[in-house]
């Protein structure tokens, strides 16, 4: 067997809609697993053209193929808004947040001069689907951000879709105040120890302050397998080894449209893109960040699809676009 397919690793048809991994990834055999032999070579010569840090795809809780380096920790960039999605989720469960408070009643404020009133009647459900109306500089943004950003007080909140580092990194102040939890801490306790990552700890997070800004960025460090677990658990109703780590409902709500975007063909849920029925099933989801960081979910198909390459280099293979091309041919070759 060659090299790459010796990096192949299948699981059999016969497993259930929600397996799951245990402490480490299944590999099995391909064709127990009802593929074709030549399902997988796209992705394959993908990886081979793209050259990402790591590249897996998942199903059934078992890995289908795995290229590069699985355990290596990279930063994730804007995957890191999905992630803190999941643990709004649970803090919403518990009573410790509420969708419709608003950032005045919150006391969530910015540096002078300031929000103004129409800026503080914005709802923690307004940031969470990115439509705060809030147009102000924000750690982490691109220049893309920048130059699109609306006039400060173009939209109300509420009325318009801008996809809005600020939004994201005032959530982050607001999971901190209400919660009394570190971010990375809470992820690594109320995520990452359930679902077994292998690989992450809080140490692996940290806060990007900005000059202009009281409210930091929150970038994490996650290895291609710990993120594919994440993506198990979305695809798997937030459900891991028959405990309900993300409550299913919230997994439901932040993976289905809320807005229409700018993206072709994607759709905004809280903090996660949504991807198309035709093509992908209900459910479908990607969480996306810059450089090439990539995690796919496809429940119809127990699919799971994450990429991730290191920061600065090439950017030859990180178009989300090509990575949705491709994701499409593999659940429309899955068996």
């Amino acid at each position: 067997m060659n090299r790459l397919l010796a990096l192949i690793a299948l699981c059999l048809w016969s497993l259930p809609a929600s397996a799951e991994p245990g402490r480490h990834w299944q590999s099995l055999d391909p064709a127990a697993a009802g593929w074709t032999a030549t399902a997988l070579q796209p992705l394959r010569d993908y990886a081979g053209l793209r050259k990402p840090s790591a590249l897996m795809l998942v199903q059934n809780g078992a890995v289908l193929a795995s290229f590069g380096d699985p355990g290596r920790k990279v930063g994730v960039a804007s995957v890191r808004k999905s992630l803190l999605s999941a643990l709004y989720g649970i803090a919403v469960a518990d009573g410790r947040i509420r969708l419709d408070a608003r950032l005045g009643e919150l006391g969530i404020d910015e540096k002078p001069p300031g929000l103004n009133a129409q800026e503080k009647s914005a709802t923690v459900r307004d940031l969470l689907t990115a439509r705060s109306g809030i147009y102000l500089p924000a750690a982490h943004e691109t220049a893309e951000i920048r130059e699109k950003r609306p006039p400060r007080g173009g939209h109300a909140p509420g009325a318009f879709w801008f996809y809005n580092n600020w939004d994201f990194n005032a959530l982050g102040t607001i999971y901190r105040q209400r919660t009394a939890e570190d971010i990375f801490e809470s992820f690594a306790r109320r995520i990452a120890a359930p679902i077994g990552m292998e690989d992450f700890s809080a140490a692996d997070g940290r806060y990007a302050p900005w000059p202009v800004s009281q409210h930091p960025a929150y970038p994490f460090r996650l290895s291609a397998r710990d993120l594919a677990r994440f993506g198990v658990l979305f695809a798997n109703g937030g459900s891991w080894d028959g405990r309900q780590v993300v409550p299913a409902a919230w997994v439901r709500e932040s993976t289905t449209s809320h807005s229409e975007t700018d993206r072709p063909a994607r759709g905004y849920g809280y903090m996660w893109w949504t991807l198309p029925e035709d093509g992908f099933g209900k459910g479908a989801a990607l969480a996306s960040g810059y450089g090439g960081q990539l995690l796919a979910i496809v429940p119809d198909k127990r699919l799971v699809m994450v990429q991730t390459a290191e920061s600065g280099s090439s950017r030859t293979g990180t178009r989300t676009r090509d990575f949705i091309d491709m994701l499409r041919w593999i659940a429309a070759s899955a068996p």
